[in-house]
């Protein structure tokens, strides 16, 4: 199929289509090594594969967006927002200053999905630490990563989890 000969609207409906591949693809995973070996182990193994998947997302987003090494706060917020699951979530930048902003993920598919079915939150905050502090690092190696809420934290209804990125210098 010649990929030029698509419209856009059939391009976005195909990258959502990815974005949604992907994701279930990672669910399934997760549940059977669940299933397997416990949830503990399934969250220990889940933050492993994230520590180079996420460095590897960063610099391929770097890459085609023509983002600079350490180029900064400005370059994180742009490089948030060509993730892959930025098309399936909902997110927010709030509280910016010169030297840090924080990052809201206000609606999460896998979140909203488990509490559509009844379920709690799934407990995500290891790895949102590795995935959140190594994807920023990879933007920009002075960026500090802290964790300002995320499941299994209590959160307001506005968001799922937060995350506060900062240069101190």
């Amino acid at each position: 199929m010649d990929l030029e000969k698509l419209s856009k609207i059939q391009l976005i409906g195909m990258l959502d289509d990815f974005a949604k591949n992907w994701l279930a693809h990672d669910g399934l995973w997760f549940q059977q090594v669940e299933k397997n070996y416990g949830m503990e182990k399934a969250i220990e193994l889940d933050r492993e594969a994230w520590k180079t998947f996420t460095k590897i997302e960063a610099k391929r987003i770097m890459k085609r967006h023509n983002i600079e090494k350490n180029s900064g706060l400005e370059s994180l917020k742009k490089a948030l927002f060509f993730r892959l699951y930025s098309r399936l979530n909902i997110q927010s930048i709030v509280q910016e200053t010169d030297h840090s902003f924080i990052f809201q993920m206000n609606r999460c598919r896998v979140q909203y999905s488990r509490n559509k079915k009844g379920f709690s939150d799934f407990p995500c905050k290891s790895v949102g630490i590795v995935e959140y502090s190594e994807f920023a690092k990879t933007i920009d190696s002075r960026i500090k990563t802290t964790c300002i809420a995320c499941p299994p934290d209590n959160h307001p209804e506005e968001f799922y989890c937060a995350w506060k990125f900062e240069i101190i210098e």
